[in-house]
């Protein structure tokens, strides 16, 4: 997910999209230690995701609080 797709959204858009990311790390985790998932590069991209939308969202909560 790119940077200016994730300022686009609004705060709402961003705390579901986190929580989904959150399920989808989890999950990943436990199918990769089951030996499912053949590419665990894939949790670093999704953490990444998670820590861009994290910051965003934190940017757009402390405007709106001012």
């Amino acid at each position: 997910m790119k940077i200016t797709d994730i300022r686009k959204q609004s705060t709402a858009e961003l705390a579901t999209a986190a929580t989904e990311l959150r399920e989808e790390i989890a999950d990943l985790k436990r199918r990769m230690h089951v030996g499912e998932v053949q590419n665990v590069r894939i949790v670093r991209v999704k953490r990444k995701d998670l820590a861009r939308i994290l910051t965003v969202l934190s940017e757009q909560l402390m405007k709106e609080a001012l």
